[in-house]
């Protein structure tokens, strides 16, 4: 009786091209929806640059009030700078009103940061913060 010689048999091994398609477009889906996210978080990050510009100014006019009885409208009488630590929102000369009993700082973003949807932010001396963007979610401040 003769045994039959069993021929192995060869598989090719790898993906086919098929296969590598919808490994790509699997990523590009993911891809589409991550990297929206990822640039609305970085804009929300650089906004706390923003804010605490603000927060440091109105603090320096709480200060100079209590000194003179009066805000200032020229940032360098608070020995202070107009610019953010980080350099994405700048702050315009503060808007005194009512014989020196009012102000309304507003911080501009800059650079990459200006296509943020909230545009500039703003507060004034009794703590109300705003802005002046679209971003209806309540996370500009």
């Amino acid at each position: 009786m003769l045994m039959g010689i069993v021929m192995p048999s060869f598989r090719a091994r790898g993906f086919t091209l098929i296969e590598m398609m919808i490994v790509v477009a699997i990523i590009a889906i993911i891809a589409a929806v991550a990297y929206p996210n990822y640039t609305n978080f970085v804009m929300r990050g650089r906004r706390a640059d923003g804010r605490e510009l603000l927060m440091r100014i109105g603090a320096a006019q709480e200060r100079f009030y209590t000194n003179n009885n009066r805000y200032t409208n020229n940032l360098a009488d608070l020995s202070l700078g107009g610019t953010s630590e980080q350099g994405y929102y700048q702050v315009q000369a503060p808007v005194v009103g009512a014989a020196g009993q009012t102000y309304t700082l507003t911080a501009v973003p800059q650079g990459p940061q200006a296509i943020d949807k909230c545009g500039s932010l703003t507060l004034n001396n009794l703590g109300a913060r705003g802005k002046s963007g679209n971003e209806n979610n309540g996370k500009c401040w």
